[in-house]
């Protein structure tokens, strides 16, 4: 089942996308409704709405070197835990929405295309072997990295943190194997990223799990399980696509952001 978040007629409402058609869905998808209870109601064209953010969630929790073949890119070794850090809920934009560069502060941003994992309910403590029971379905995501911003400033917040990087969507898919799925992204049509998830170095329970004893996960956030090896920069004009079979694919477009005037100034 893909579940969909989508704007008609200057409403947005919940849907499910089968094949070339969106059916309108009168529930929130995170209120527990079983999958054979969703009645469908409204039937459009995919061409006459506008795909949004699957979801808008409270937090992002974004796990950094949990592919084997990128810890080597970065000649980083193997983590002994999830390396976890946060991206805002602010900077989620969904499929067809515009990547913002942000020149005013950086010269070097990077995709990175990622298996997203998001929260069907509330989650506090909960072992590995019970983290399915909690994962309402799974997207596709784009770690949009200002890569320049993290080296020089060691943490990850501004780096990660800018309006319209986290790319979610097109949709979250109910019914998915995350532990042999293909992660591809693309730059202008060229293959840049091409892995399965299991070359994980944690797979999405032991991430779920481990995250539930850091924090209570909330229903609609997301886990972003980390990025394979590939990585590299996008320039204003550039398209990325962030592909999951099964899943569908996520496409933006890289636009120039304003150059503004140094935005502080040292007392």
């Amino acid at each position: 089942m893909k579940l969909c978040r989508f704007e008609a007629e200057n409403r947005i409402a919940y849907g499910l996308i089968e094949g070339g058609s969106v059916f309108e869905i009168d529930m929130d998808p995170f209120s527990g409704t079983p999958a054979n209870d969703i009645k469908k109601g409204n039937q459009r064209k995919l061409e006459e709405v506008r795909l949004l953010s699957p979801v808008i969630p409270s937090k992002i929790v974004a796990i950094g070197l949990n592919y084997k073949a990128h810890a080597a890119e970065f000649n980083k070794p193997l983590p002994e835990e999830p390396m976890l850090f946060m991206k805002p809920s602010t900077a989620v934009i969904g499929t067809g929405d515009n990547i913002v560069y942000p020149t005013h502060m950086s010269h070097r941003v990077d995709y990175e295309g990622e298996l997203g994992v998001v929260i069907g309910k509330a989650a506090k403590d909960i072992p590995a072997d019970k983290a399915k029971d909690y994962i309402l379905g799974y997207t596709c995501f784009n770690d949009v990295t200002a890569r320049d911003l993290q080296g020089k400033d060691v943490q990850y917040t501004r780096a990660k943190g800018f309006d319209t990087f986290a790319c979610v969507g097109p949709c979250i898919e109910t019914d998915f194997d995350p532990l042999n799925a293909r992660v591809e992204t693309y730059l202008d049509g060229e293959k840049k990223q091409d892995t399965s998830t299991q070359d994980m170095i944690f797979n999405v329970y032991e991430l779920v799990s481990f995250v539930s004893y850091v924090m209570t996960l909330l229903p609609g956030d997301i886990i972003a399980t980390g990025t394979p090896s590939g990585v590299g920069k996008m320039r204003p004009g550039n398209i990325v696509e962030v592909k999951i079979e099964g899943i569908g694919t996520l496409k933006n477009t890289v636009t120039d952001g304003k150059v503004f005037r140094k935005i502080w100034t040292k007392a």
